[in-house]
């Protein structure tokens, strides 16, 4: 099979898994609490819910990894997912939503993550984990770009031509519209990923015992850095998903131009993502995450001030653009930190599922926090507070990647004095 085959079924299976817990929330979410009739804290709470299940799963499911097939994982989570797209169409209630979201948190992580990241590590080899990380993350980028566009032209489609006259069943049919055509998608790739990807059993993997290898990453100081680095990267991404919110509400843009501004910065994620990555292969996957932290520091507080009005309306606009930029270089390289950080390859499923678990835990905090920050000041100061806050984060992560930099100086090896022996009798067996 064509190595690049396999990357663009590893990009398509690695974004429209999510499309159905995000992509529904982040494109559409000013239609989505209309729908469902859910304020932004209980949108957040149901989001909790989410992270709490996918921190459950995050680090069992990287031991998986280590052990089976990426083919057959990725398949049953795809598929899985899918299908909980049709009881989402039914428009349940606040718990409702709750379970289901509970749901994805294990269809989309257990079985799916950890394989996804452990493959593309094997696809880059060890010269070129920024490229291979990066064309993940741009791919799923442009695929997230693509699915939008198509999700927002069948949701226009659905609804009168005059916006201002739409009623609470014809937003709920054109949202219907939007939920089938990710959850039909899902369930189409999963499909396609059963018969494109091969199944490949990492050798000497099924002899070792599942959790034999949890005490050789949490006692590790590089994971945890690592992890520091997602969570403030991943506080990040989850700020997108108010953007369009903000383009209603405070730059009076209707339900569809708001959702379109959000589907225009999803194109600019396969540009930042693969920039992001050639970078790190010629730089530092370090470096260059604290250079993309320190320019949202910069864009955030910009943020947090301007106006919509006059001049203040280049400014808010630049700094959009500007965010998702950095934004998506930064899920572009951040799990190129896996080879500079030199991760035994035995122990990747393991440790992506270790600094998954601690690095994604902003599904469960952030969107309950923003969602009380947003109601607590309707409009315009709710969301200068909110970026306020994202430029706080962003503070905080320069710091962390400081703390990085100097462990990896202290010379990364002594941080996995067995990796050599594990690695050669893995290889032999």
């Amino acid at each position: 099979m064509s190595r690049y085959l396999l990357m663009a079924t590893l990009v398509l299976a690695g974004e429209i898994i999510f499309g159905l817990p995000f992509h529904t929330a982040r494109f559409f979410r000013p239609t989505l609490l209309e729908a469902f009739g859910f304020t932004n804290t209980q949108l957040g709470d149901v989001f909790a819910v989410y992270g709490v299940m996918a921190m459950i799963a995050y680090f069992p499911g990287g031991m998986v990894a280590d052990r089976f097939s990426a083919r057959s994982l990725l398949t049953i989570s795809l598929v899985a997912t899918g299908v909980g797209g049709f009881y989402m169409t039914t428009y349940p209630g606040p718990a409702g939503m709750a379970l289901l979201y509970g749901y994805w948190g294990v269809t989309t992580i257990l079985l799916f993550w950890a394989a996804l990241i452990r493959a593309t590590r094997e696809w880059g080899g060890s010269s070129a984990q920024g490229r291979a990380f990066g064309i993940l993350e741009g791919g799923r980028g442009l695929a997230a770009a693509l699915f939008a566009t198509i999700g927002v032209a069948v949701f226009a489609w659905f609804l009168p031509e005059d916006l201002a006259l739409i009623d609470d069943e014809e937003r709920r049919a054109a949202f219907r519209a939007v939920i089938l055509l990710y959850s039909f998608a899902a369930i189409a790739v999963g499909v396609l990923t059963w018969f494109l990807i091969p199944p490949v059993k990492h050798v000497g993997d099924s002899s070792r015992g599942l959790f034999r290898n949890a005490a050789a990453v949490t006692t590790r100081p590089l994971v945890w850095a690592q992890a520091a680095v997602i969570i403030c990267a991943y506080c990040a991404y989850k700020g997108l998903d108010n953007y369009s919110l903000y383009a209603v509400q405070v730059l009076g843009m209707n339900e569809v131009d708001g959702a379109q501004l959000s589907a225009y910065g999803a194109y600019i994620r396969p540009f930042a993502a693969i920039a992001a990555g050639v970078l790190a292969d010629r730089w530092s996957a370090g470096k260059t995450i604290g250079a993309l932290f320190s320019v949202l520091l910069i864009s955030y507080a910009m943020l947090s001030f301007a106006l919509p009005d006059g001049s203040g309306l280049a400014v808010i606009y630049a700094n959009i653009f500007v965010s998702f930029f950095a934004v998506f270089g930064l899920r572009g390289v951040y799990f190129a930190l896996l080879e500079e950080n030199k991760t035994p390859p035995y122990l990747t499923g393991s440790v992506t599922g270790m600094v998954s678990f601690v690095g994604y835990t902003p599904e469960i905090f952030f969107a309950p926090i923003t969602g009380r920050i947003l109601d607590a000041s309707p409009g315009l100061v709710g969301h200068q507070n909110y970026f306020l806050f994202l430029t706080g984060v962003m503070a905080v992560a320069i710091v962390v990647v400081v703390g990085l930099l100097k462990l990896q100086e202290s010379d990364s090896e002594k941080h996995w004095p067995r990796a050599r022996i594990l690695d050669s009798q893995s290889d032999t067996k």
